[in-house]
Order: C-alpha cells, then structure tokens, then sequence
C-alpha cells in the first residue's frame, strides 16, 4: 500500500563525537555499543554497583567504553556532545536536573537508534497492547515474505532495543518499533512512517505528576509529522483524537464494530476496508488469542501490516499461525475443567478490565502488586459480572479489597504468593478460569512481572 523513505543519513556517523550514556539497562547498552559502532567516545555511567551491573559494564570496558559506576562524572555529561538516558532513569533524578539546569538536553535510545535506521519506520504506543500489536505485526509482515526487525519497549527477552536493530549489516523492509511513553519523552527528530496508537488509559501515576503528563508524553509520537505520514487510531477515541490533535498525514482506523472503522469484525470474520472492496481475513473464531481485547490487537495489526504493503493472503496467514505471547492472556494449564491464565503483563486497571471482559466462564481472580496510584473501583462491575471471587495481595491488598469488596466477593491474603496460588485452586470449580490479572506493578513481590507470570504459571502446575 505504501512505501516511504529510509531514515538514516548520510550524517549518520559519530566519530570524534563525546557520547554520554545514562544507565546500564539494556537499552543503555546497546545505545552505548551502536555509539562505539559508530566511532563514538563512549561514557557510561550507572548509580547501581551490584554484580550484574559491573559484568555489563565490565563487558562495555573491553568494548572500548569508559565506564563509571555508583555515581556520574558530571563534567564529562556537561560537555558530551549528544547524552542518551536510559527509560528507566526517572525525570527528577538528581543527575537530570544538573543537566537540566546547565541547559544539557538529552535524547532517548531509540531516537539515537533510528538516526541510523536504513528503511521506514513503524512505531507502535498505547497503554495496552503495545507488545502483542508489535509483535504481530512483524509476524504478520514476516508472513507476507517481507523483512521486518522488531524491537525496541518489547523486553522481556521477546526482541531487541531499538539500537541492536540499527547494527543490523542489511537494512530490512521495515522496522517495527515499541515506544513507551518514557522513551517517547526524550525523542527529538523520530517520526514514524506509520505511527500506532493501541489505546489510551491511565497508568504510571506513580511515575508522572498526572494523567495529563503522561499522555503528553505519547503524544510525542505525532511531534515531527509531515503529509506523507500514516496513522492508524482506535476509531471513535475521543482521547486518542485529542492526542493526535491536527498533525498532518492519512488517518485509518480500527474498531471491533463495523462501525466505519477500516478493520472490522463482522459476522464473525476479521475483515479489512482499505482497498476498493472489503477484504476478509479470517474467522474470530479461529484466531489463536484469547480475548475480545486480542482481537483488537490483531485487527490493528492487520491494518497496519496491510497497509505497510502485505498480501492479504500473507496477512490472513500470519493470523491463524499467530501464538499467544507469555504473561499476556496466556493459557497455562487445563486440568480438571479449570483454565489457568497467565495475565501477569496486565500492569494496570484498564489491561485487567479488558481481561476480565473477554471471559465466558467464572473466574477466580488474583489482583494486586505494587500500588501505582490507580482506582480498582471501575473493575468492580466486570468483577460482579465475571468473578467467584477476587483473591486481593500484595503490598496494594488492603485497599483493593477496601474499593471492591461491595462489588463481589474478595478475600484478602497477607501472605507469600504461593498461599495465594493454593487459594485459588482451593476455589476453583469445574467450569472455571483462574486468572492472574493483577492491574499492578509486581516490584513489591517479584522482580518483573516476567518473573511473577513465571511463579505463576510453576505454582499453577505445582498445585492444580
């Protein structure tokens, strides 16, 4: 359907040039080895000085880097010629506001990453969904015979930071990025040949001063838009409306209803209207994702596939191969007419309400984690509708079982999470689903929500 521009130019090299790396995740590391790529003096530096940060740095070192730990050397930030800073390093870090008040701007690591890109660009934000669309959509596109590199927010083992894609020898067909909204805050040039936005609800309040912060940031994304740009929105989104404001360029849509959306369910079939006559993919029925929410995911990611130039038999195939990703509505276990589901990834309220949504049999429902500032109260009618019973945990336990215990039956746990998992096999029936969907962080319990959808899943197996 179209084709674009590649992104790279003829500037892109950093020889000679001071670049300043603020942290030693791994989009620090791979900003600061394609900086090193890229004849680049390379500075890293990290407060953290535990094993695992020091054999990443120690691994940089041997690469060519200077690294420091446990602090920054504040001169050499002032005076780097571009300083790149880590997602995770909050904006009022003390070591920002130096830099800040030195008038020091800095970028994010996929901004220095497409800076080298050699071919378009997708992008893909939102609050929900982000992974699974931009996973789907390089599948999608892989499907149609086309070369996609995928990376960028999608962690979790599942793809590469933005900058391990800009090494690449050969330029793909596309890139596919996930943008988060930190990432997103720090971009400078970055402008999508088709840019996504999955959906808006609030989360990371924990993080930023208000909502309204938050979606400033995604709204970046339309920042840098001329007219030959590609947008593909949630159709009938006042708030996504809103985001995207008057920024130029060709807007599609998508909508579960054949609402005038231009990817669609109807009767039953996921169907495209991008082209002269409608274009049906395949049947809901037989898609591999559970979820009306992942239906959504896929009819996005159909419409942007297709317009990105594939094949609608390449399009229908890559949905029927797709499989689900894990911790995102993953079905674990199916024993004794119990369903375990794995939705650990279902960070915030809204991705627990689309979970609880798309159930059609009762649920034992574990919700809690880290508190993140958010009101469980709009999940009490989907809990009264769906849940057996809500198992409240974790550090945010008390208040959700205070929110919700008017709406359904909640019970709350003080203890390990095993004794959790126990509990809800101990009030399962035949016929259920028990369904980890926790609208939390896991930091007060787990390391990630990767590791708490692993104990998950090993305690489901364990005790069913």
């Amino acid at each position: 359907m179209m084709r674009t521009q590649a992104h790279g130019s003829a500037a892109g090299d950093l020889a000679g040039t001071r670049v300043a790396v603020i942290g030693l995740g791994a989009s620090g590391i791979a900003a600061a080895r394609l900086a090193l790529a890229k004849g680049g003096d390379v500075y890293v530096s990290d407060l953290r000085t535990d094993a695992a940060t020091a054999a990443r740095g120690a691994d940089l070192e041997s690469a060519g880097a200077r690294v420091e730990l446990g602090g920054h050397d504040f001169e050499w930030l002032a005076g780097a010629g571009l300083v790149v800073v880590s997602p995770g390093i909050p904006p009022d870090a003390p070591v920002l506001g130096d830099l800040r008040a030195r008038g020091v701007r800095w970028i994010s690591e996929p901004e220095l990453a497409v800076r080298f890109y050699g071919a378009p660009l997708i992008a893909v934000t939102g609050t929900n969904g982000k992974t699974t669309t931009t996973l789907l959509v390089g599948h999608l596109l892989a499907s149609s015979g086309m070369d996609a590199a995928v990376g960028g927010n999608v962690g979790g083992g599942l793809a590469p930071a933005a900058s391990d894609l800009a090494l690449r020898e050969d330029a793909p067909d596309w890139y596919v990025l996930e943008m988060s909204s930190f990432q997103l805050a720090d971009v400078d040039t970055f402008r999508p040949d088709i840019g996504v936005v999955t959906g808006l609800s609030p989360d990371h309040l924990d993080r930023y001063p208000s909502l309204d912060a938050y979606y400033a940031d995604k709204a970046r994304l339309f920042e840098n838009a001329d007219e030959a740009c590609v947008w593909v929105l949630p159709f009938g989104d006042a708030e996504v409306e809103a985001l995207a404001g008057d920024a130029p360029g060709r807007r599609y849509t998508f909508s579960h209803d054949d609402v005038g959306a231009h990817a669609f369910v109807r009767d039953g079939v996921l169907t495209l209207r991008v082209a002269e006559s409608d274009e049906p993919l395949l049947a809901a029925a037989h898609f591999p994702l559970m979820g009306r929410h992942n239906l959504r995911n896929g009819l996005t990611a159909a419409l942007v596939a297709r317009l990105a130039g594939a094949p609608v038999e390449g399009i229908r195939e890559g949905l029927r191969t797709a499989r689900p990703l894990p911790h995102r509505m993953e079905p674990v276990l199916d024993r004794d007419g119990v369903l375990w589901v794995n939705d650990s990834k279902a960070t915030n309220v809204s991705a627990a309400a689309s979970a609880l949504a798309s159930l059609d049999r009762p649920a034992v429902v574990l919700l809690g984690g880290k508190d993140k500032g958010e009101d469980f109260r709009p999940l009490g009618p989907l809990l009264a509708e769906h849940a057996r019973v809500v198992l409240a945990f974790g550090a945010v336990g008390e208040r959700i079982a205070d929110e919700l215990g008017d709406a359904t039956s909640v019970e709350r746990l003080a203890s390990d999470f095993e004794t959790v998992v126990r509990r809800a096999a101990a009030c399962a029936r035949r016929g259920d689903v028990v369904l980890l969907s926790p609208a939390c962080s896991s930091f007060d319990m787990f390391d990630s929500y990767e590791h708490r959808g692993r104990v998950f899943t090993d305690l489901a197996r364990e005790v069913a």
